[in-house]
């Protein structure tokens, strides 16, 4: 689980395993997260981690062909003259690049 505070709040929030790295995070094993204690006067809030839903839902995958389709309908409008780029399309933080 990954263990996150909210000093404003005196509040230590443990949650499901962070996606990406955060300064203020800190990756707690099934151990430490169970037996971990906080000072005098916080609380602590444990999120359940849900397992029946892994990896992208219908939504993610969705947006995913969604973006692929408008880089491809925009390749096929772009001028054939042009030189060839390292990343062919961008829809937010998804990027379309070309296969080699």
């Amino acid at each position: 689980m990954t263990l996150t505070y909210i000093y404003s709040d005196s509040t230590a929030v443990l949650g499901p395993l962070a996606t990406f790295a955060e300064p203020h995070a800190y990756d707690l094993c099934p151990l430490h997260s169970e037996k971990l204690t906080v000072p005098n006067g916080w609380s602590v809030v444990k999120s359940d981690i849900q397992t029946e839903s892994v990896g992208p839902n219908e939504d993610d995958l969705m947006a995913i062909a969604d973006a692929v389709r408008e880089v491809g309908a925009s390749q096929v409008q772009s001028n054939p003259g042009e030189p060839k780029q390292s990343e062919i399309g961008r829809r937010g933080h998804l990027r379309a690049l070309p296969s080699n």
